[in-house]
């Protein structure tokens, strides 16, 4: 890529989207283009056709996509693929129509079956059954894969996938109901603390800013404690007087790896700059597979000892109480980064620092 080439990043406002945006910026790109879902509806084939005729981006970021965490997941089930689906596929597809120089698809690990070797390498893509909790999501996922896979070898396209590892970081959505873990857990701790500091002001700070289920800042005390109840932040039956806990889904017993979603721009930035298809497609022309790559850390934290690390970080002196009524989902999801290591590319931010990191930006917005 040239400092002003013409690149597209789909998904700009989002966490990784708006990573990326800033990552090009710093690093000297001029000539930017991202469309917020109101003036531009990747659904919609028509749409993106005129965008991809009218604009033509040289270079593609795709990084717009459904997302959530397990509930969200398991609930919105059809959503979750007919979105994704529609998505990528008209991206990807007019990327190719309009004879785009480079592509680079986002993915997710949950592709990678329920039981595949730890840590997880890209050749265990599609060896065993999926996760069954976001199964629709990761098959709209390995579509992607396998389409820019075809494209490549059908019609000489350069487009790469990359599978980042769970994300953390700026713009990151903090949706009570529907976000993933990290975020959820931080912005439950927090309020939790803010309540058990009898501190009004804050709570309805955020709540103005993040409603939940429609109720803001003007609600009442009660109103406020109600909702907060259903989402697990509560004073316990018998409690003391001012002592709150904070429930989280499952026995806490999960690993998990997390990165910094600026981390994650850095690497796809990186990836577009530097590696083509052809450096990962192998040397086997007849059977062309497995050619995404991993992005993450390799390093991974138990939901339990991630919740008290953020626990600890913002202060909160109450009780995390873990559900076991509530799923896990998978046990371990490690990624295996050799090949990204091998293409150059090393994260630097631990997850401790990661934290209070995205707890100062999360506070001082």
């Amino acid at each position: 890529m040239n400092k002003n080439s013409k690149i597209y990043v789909a998904g700009h406002t989002g966490l990784v989207g708006s990573a990326i945006w800033k990552n090009l910026q710093l690093k000297g790109y001029t000539n930017l283009i991202g469309k917020t879902i109101d003036e531009l509806d990747l659904m919609n084939p028509a749409a993106v056709d005129k965008f991809f005729a009218s604009e033509k981006p040289e270079y593609v970021f795709l990084a717009a996509a459904k997302v959530g965490g397990i509930v969200a997941n398991n609930t919105y089930r059809g959503q979750f693929i007919y979105e994704n689906l529609m998505i990528q596929n008209n991206v990807i597809h007019h990327a190719y129509k309009y004879n785009v120089k480079k592509l680079l698809f986002l993915g997710s690990t949950c592709i990678y079956p329920k039981e595949a070797p730890q840590p997880m390498p890209e050749d265990s893509l599609l060896t065993s059954p999926l996760e069954y909790t976001n199964e629709p999501y990761a098959i709209a996922k390995i579509a992607g894969i396998k389409m820019c896979e075809s494209y490549n070898i059908q019609y000489g396209t350069n487009f790469l996938s990359v599978m980042p590892t769970n994300l953390y970081g700026p713009n990151d959505n903090f949706d009570l109901e529907k976000s993933h873990v990290l975020p959820a857990l931080m912005r439950k701790i927090y309020l939790g603390k803010c309540i058990e500091n009898n501190n009004w002001d804050a709570i309805r700070t955020d709540l103005n800013k993040r409603p939940v289920e429609g109720i803001n800042g003007i609600a009442t005390n009660h109103e406020i404690l109600q909702i907060l109840a259903k989402y697990g932040i509560r004073r316990p039956l018998g409690g003391i007087e001012g002592g709150f806990t904070v429930e989280i889904w499952g026995s806490g017993k999960p690993l998990r790896e997390f990165l910094w979603s600026e981390e994650l721009a850095d690497a796809c930035v990186y990836l577009m700059e530097k590696v083509n298809f052809k450096d990962v497609a192998g040397q086997n022309q007849k059977e062309i597979r497995n050619t995404h790559i991993n992005i993450g850390t390799g390093k991974e934290i138990s939901i339990k000892d991630l919740a008290f690390l953020i626990k600890e970080k913002i202060g909160f002196k109450g009780e995390l109480v873990f559900n076991k009524e509530k799923p896990d989902g998978t046990m371990r999801k490690l990624t295996d980064v050799s090949k990204l290591h091998s293409l150059g590319w090393h994260h630097k931010i631990e997850i401790e620092e990661g934290i209070e990191k995205m707890f100062r930006w999360y506070t001082a917005q």
